[in-house]
């Protein structure tokens, strides 16, 4: 490693279902983060490895802002509110495709009083004409106190080089923190039990998503042929949200294990056999002893 190498840490930080997770996966160059279209799906901080010529970042995909209302949520601000205190630089990100509001203008002013270097992200301008798009920018910019915006599309790629090298210019000299190759510190488990919980967030009704968390109870690697068995369940809340996981005749949660397989296939390069079955576990967003098991 030469003398003038940089790295550093950056948060990634907005509003519930503003596209954190899909920018983080698309600037790794790899999945590391679940994404779906319900909030809080991202639940507890996620890191993600970028290496660039001179430079490593560590992005912290993390959950969306919002006002806690039980144990789950409360963990899910703190680990925002601790990031920001631990970081070289922030970045903030906001939808181009809806109208700035309290929650934006909270995130801004969390981060300028962190006093850190900060940038400003303006994703899905894939879906805006010319002339709709200047006019984000510029409200995106007088927002954020006349800052540049980066403008962006993290499903199409665009605009990601640019803010990178800016990124990466801003990195204090450090370490390589993660070795060449990894791309995350997410434990099997932990990375397993997220795979499975997106697709059942694909899959179930606006009643479902909030209250659905998935428990890997063992990983068993087979030496007599390439094979992981893998046993999970999802945990719901009530016996009606089981119900709807479940499916008739069991449907549900066959679609949800066979698309959950092939997901966690394409990550560990080998045939995958996976049990999971649906429990009931009441308040488990209120249980912090059982949280601190999840997240």
């Amino acid at each position: 490693m030469s003398d003038d190498f940089r790295s550093g840490f950056v948060a990634v930080l907005g509003r519930p279902n503003v596209g954190k997770s899909t920018l983080v996966n698309a600037l790794v160059g790899r999945k590391v983060s679940i994404v779906s279209d319900h909030p809080q799906t991202t639940r507890r901080r996620i890191t993600g490895v970028v290496n660039l010529e001179g430079c490593q970042l560590v992005l912290l995909d993390l959950p969306g802002f919002q006002k806690p209302f039980d144990s789950l949520t409360r963990r899910m601000q703190t680990a925002v509110d601790d990031a920001i205190s631990e970081v070289d630089a922030a970045l903030v990100l906001l939808n181009a495709t809806e109208t700035f509001g309290a929650g934006d203008r909270y995130i801004v002013q969390a981060v300028a009083a962190a006093a850190i270097p900060s940038f400003v992200g303006l994703n899905k301008v894939d879906l805006l004409d010319g002339p709709r798009l200047g006019a984000r920018i510029e409200e995106a910019s007088a927002l954020c106190g006349g800052r540049d915006v980066y403008p962006l599309s993290a499903l199409r790629g665009d605009g990601l080089a640019d803010l990178l090298a800016h990124l990466a210019a801003t990195m204090p000299g450090g370490p390589v923190y993660f070795p060449e190759g990894q791309h995350s510190d997410q434990p099997l488990e932990m990375l397993i039990a997220e795979l499975v919980r997106e697709q059942a967030l694909r899959r179930t009704f606006d009643e479902v998503p909030h209250a659905v968390a998935v428990e890997v109870n063992g990983i068993t690697e087979r030496t007599d042929r390439p094979l992981v068995e893998i046993e999970a369940q999802l945990i719901v809340e009530t016996e009606s949200q089981k119900a709807i996981l479940v499916g008739k005749g069991g449907r549900q949660v066959k679609a949800i294990g066979s698309a959950a397989r092939h997901e966690i296939e394409s990550i560990l390069g080998v045939h995958v056999f996976l049990a999971l079955r649906v429990k009931v576990r009441k308040r488990w967003r209120r249980d912090d002893r059982y949280l601190d098991r999840l997240i």
